[in-house]
Formats: structure tokens, C-alpha cells, sequence
């Protein structure tokens, strides 16, 4: 791994891409990007108000009406896709830079967790554009019947802050593969790998008008798109109460589709025979990775009584010890999070867990050591006997905090990890396995990992089960998201 700190971020063209070419706001104004390893402005960005994303969703519907997308083979689009992954892919390091000066991971996180990730991604869904295909059924009757598969229309793809690639091409990979075009709005923070990527789509040969990009505030912008009545589909990624706003908008428009991926509060389950050292390993950068910001951060652990101050007492060791500084520097571990408002927010949950009666064992404030009071570090936090109605043990706090709870038995386990509104992930840690596949079926979570966690393919879906919300990102289901299924009947002549 390259030293970071040698590089010189190129930023993109500080505009709206609409129609294949970079435009200014005609309302809005600006809003300002902030490097959060040391709260200084990196540049502002425009702020589409609801008039431009209307511009931005007009052109992604002549795009998919009548523009060359319209005509293009499913071959020819995944040759497209596939042009765009390769060229993420050879420009990782760049696009990686920026995304650490935008989002304050880690340079390693940002090439390793985010970008090179995103470019499988996109290389993935190519493979899958030409593969789309119907059936003809066996109906009853002197009838030719077949189904079509059809892309949706226009997409409004609303992206987080924190896997701003990433999760970007989530979303673009299936939306392009199934044949729609989209209007990408990412997240006010972190909008400057998506405004990247839109300029190196051109660069790939993408038409105009398939890939938008309007940055911008949740509200005008986001919600705009929710309300636009030629947006067929919103996939979003993000908290429950803006997920809750969205709906509520795109009722009072069209009904239309909806993906939703609203977090966790993900356990890993420690039983006693667990191979403990691999699970220490893995609870340890399962909340502290990518400094906690992340959807299914294994944010609760769950510790079997024999095992539990052995177990726990090893993650605060690591927790004391784990690096935070620059993220830029190849020696940092974990860097800063996003911003002011996550920091005081993630401050917060600490002192509720301190004054719910949790034990505070490592961590619990900010990291203000040398250059890192400049911005919005925080030391990995580590809580024991945590009691499942605390906050800290219910709600998301999205942040390097750890929660440690008790278990006695199987079935303590099982109500304890079903016990929170979430079910996006989990994990179980047995050498047991027939325990923990009978045990996988009842924990009420779209993703269970037996002995390992954290672990991606983009041939395995992802999305939560509850309040962690519904659809399904990456595999072929992601893919169904993105396509309208239309059944087609024939009257057959019945003298022939």
C-alpha cells in the first residue's frame, strides 16, 4: 500500500452532471465539504434544489424513452458497465484519496472496503446485463404465454455516507444491468466519489442522460426525488426515520418501488465452545472497522456466562491499543468519523450508557491527542454488563462503540439476539454446527455468518429482515428490484 500522504487528491468538477454535462444549480447555492481528520473545508459542492433534480429526472426519462440506452442491447450495456468497473478499478487510489478526505476512514479502509469493492460490484452486474431473461408458461388453454422481464424506468439512487462508492455501485450495478437509467443523489457529506464516478461513466462511454448526479441536501434534494412522479423506483440506503420520510413522499406521487436498507444492531453470538481467538479477532474489527460507521457493525456481543470476562476482558486490551490518528497514514487504524454532528451523537450514547449502569471499559471519549483535536476522533469504546433495554444495547449509534452482554443458554442467546427492532445481520461462533444451523433459522436477520463475519460476495444478497428494511442489494435479487415483469397471452389457432 502506497504512502497516501504523498498524493494529491484530484477532486471532480464541483457541478450537477445532468444530461451528460456538468450544470450549476439554478437554485440552491453551495454546500461545504469538510475533511473530518481536521474539520477543515475541502471545497462546496452545489446544492440542487427541487428544480434541478427535476432537470436531472427529465433527462434520465429521455434516456430511457427514446435515447441511445433505449436501443442498446443488453450485451451492449454490459460491456459499458463492465468499462466503468475497469476503469474504478484502475483508479482506485485516486478515487480512495478522495473518499478519505471526504469521509475520514482510512486511506486502506477506502481502497480495500469501498472502492475495490464498488468496481467487483459494477464487474459483477456487467455479467448479468445480457443474462435477464423471461418464460414461457405451460398455461391452460390454446394460448401462447411468455414473461417479460422489463427495467422499471428511471431510479433515483439515494447513497450514504459511509461507503460512498461503495454503496453507490450497489445500486448502479443492478439498476444499468436491468436497463434503467438513474439520478444519483448522494450524501451531503460525502458527495465527491459520486460526482467522480458520474464523470468517469462519461469518460466509459455512457450516453447522456443515464447517469445523473445532483448533490445536495436530503431535503430539498432527496425527498424531491421520493415526490418526482416520473421516478418509477428509489433505492436508499440509511436511518428509518429519512426512510419513513421517503415513503411518505413517494405515496403522494406515483407508489413507486421502493429498496430499503436501514441498519442494524448486529450480534455476535459467543458460545463457549467458540474458537476464541478468531472471534475475539472478529468482534474486535467488527465494530471497530471502518470506525464503527458501518450498516451491520457487530455493535453487540453476546458472551456466553463461562467464557464472558475472559472474552471480553481480551477486546479491551485490543480496544486500548488500536491506532487512531491521520487517516492518511499507512500506521492508523482507525481514523475520524464523518463529522461534528456523528461525534457528538456517538457522545452521547456513551453517557447513556454510563448513567444506565453499563461499565465503561475502554474508551468513552473523544481523542483530542496532538493534531487529532482538530477534528472528530473518538477512542474505541468498550461497555460490559450492558443490559439488554439499554439504549446502548437497542438503538444505532453508529460509531466505535461496543456493547457486551451475557448469555446462559441457547435460548437466552436466541432472545437476546432477536431482541432489538433490527435484523439486518448476525453471526454465531460454535464449534457446534449443527447447533448453529438450527439456531440460524431462528434468528431473525437477512444475513447470519456461522464462525466468521463481516463476509461479502456479490453473488450472496444482502438486507435486513424488521426495521432494518426490505429488498434485497448485490446477487440476482438485487436485479428483481429493478425490473417490471409483464405477462404476455396469444390465442392459438386450434385447426392447425
Amino acid at each position: 500500500m502506497i504512502d497516501a500522504r504523498s498524493l494529491t487528491p484530484r477532486l471532480p468538477a464541483l457541478r450537477l452532471l445532468i444530461d451528460g454535462q456538468g450544470v450549476e444549480p439554478l437554485e440552491g447555492g453551495t454546500l461545504p465539504v469538510v475533511n473530518p481528520a481536521t474539520g477543515e473545508k475541502v471545497c462546496d459542492v452545489p446544492s440542487a434544489a427541487a428544480v434541478d433534480v427535476d432537470r436531472a429526472v427529465k433527462s434520465a426519462r429521455r434516456a430511457f424513452e427514446s435515447g441511445p440506452w433505449s436501443r442498446m442491447s443488453a450485451r451492449e450495456r454490459g460491456k459499458l458497465i463492465r468499462k466503468l468497473a475497469d476503469l474504478l478499478w484502475e483508479r482506485r487510489e485516486e478515487f480512495a484519496l478522495v473518499e478519505s478526505l471526504n469521509n475520514g476512514k482510512t486511506f486502506r479502509d477506502a481502497v480495500r472496503g469501498d472502492v475495490a469493492p464498488g468496481a467487483g460490484t459494477l464487474a459483477y452486474f456487467a455479467d448479468w446485463a445480457d443474462k435477464i431473461h423471461g418464460e414461457v408458461l405451460p398455461v391452460n388453454g390454446p394460448f401462447h404465454t411468455y414473461v417479460l422481464k422489463e427495467p422499471v424506468g428511471v431510479a433515483g439512487l439515494i447513497v450514504p455516507w459511509n461507503y460512498p462508492t461503495c454503496i453507490l455501485c450497489w445500486k448502479l450495478g443492478p439498476a444499468l444491468a436491468a436497463g434503467c437509467t438513474v439520478v444519483v443523489k448522494p450524501s451531503e457529506m460525502t458527495p465527491l466519489t459520486a460526482m467522480k464516478l458520474g464523470e468517469l461513466a462519461l469518460e466509459a462511454g455512457f450516453p447522456p442522460g443515464v447517469i445523473n448526479v445532483v448533490t445536495g441536501y436530503g431535503d430539498p434534494a432527496g425527498e424531491s426525488l421520493a415526490r418526482h412522479p416520473d421516478v418509477d423506483k428509489i433505492s436508499f440506503t440509511g436511518s428509518g426515520r429519512t426512510a419513513r420520510r421517503l415513503m411518505q413522499a413517494s405515496a403522494s406521487s406515483n407508489l413507486k418501488k421502493l429498496t430499503l436498507e436501514l441498519g442494524g444492531k448486529s450480534p455476535q453470538v459467543i458460545f463457549s465452545d467458540a474458537d476464541l481467538e478468531r472471534a475475539v479477532e472478529a468482534c474486535f474489527w467488527g465494530i471497530f472497522g471502518n470506525k464503527g460507521e458501518t450498516c451491520n457493525a457487530g455493535s453487540r456481543v453476546l458472551v456466553q456466562d463461562g467464557i464472558y470476562d475472559d472474552f471480553v476482558g481480551r477486546l479491551v486490551v485490543r480496544a486500548r491499543q488500536l491506532r487512531v490518528g491521520d487517516p492518511l497514514d499507512p500506521s492508523t487504524e482507525m481514523g475520524a468519523q464523518v463529522s461534528q454532528k456523528q461525534l457528538d451523537t456517538i457522545l452521547g450514547y456513551v453517557e447513556s450508557g454510563r448513567q444506565q449502569g453499563a461499565h465503561l471499559l475502554a474508551g468513552g471519549e473523544r481523542d483530542t491527542e496532538n493534531l487529532k483535536a482538530k477534528g472528530f476522533f473518538m477512542r474505541p469504546t468498550v461497555f460490559g454488563e450492558v443490559k439488554p433495554d439499554m439504549k446502548i444495547a437497542q438503538e444505532e449509534i453508529f460509531g466505535p462503540v461496543l456493547s457486551c452482554l451475557r448469555f446462559k443458554d441457547d435460548a437466552h442467546a436466541l432472545e437476546l439476539a432477536n431482541g432489538t427492532l433490527y435484523g439486518l445481520a448476525a453471526s454465531l461462533w460454535t464449534h457446534d454446527v449443527a447447533k448453529a444451523h438450527a439456531l440460524a433459522r431462528k434468528v431473525k436477520s437477512g444475513v447470519v455468518w456461522i464462525n466468521c463475519f463481516n463476509e461479502f460476495d456479490d453473488a450472496a444478497p444482502f438486507g435486513g429482515y424488521k426495521e432494518s428494511g426490505w429488498g434485497r442489494d448485490l446477487s440476482h435479487h438485487a436485479l428483481e428490484g429493478y425490473l417490471q415483469c409483464k405477462a404476455v397471452w396469444t390465442r392459438l389457432p386450434t385447426d392447425v
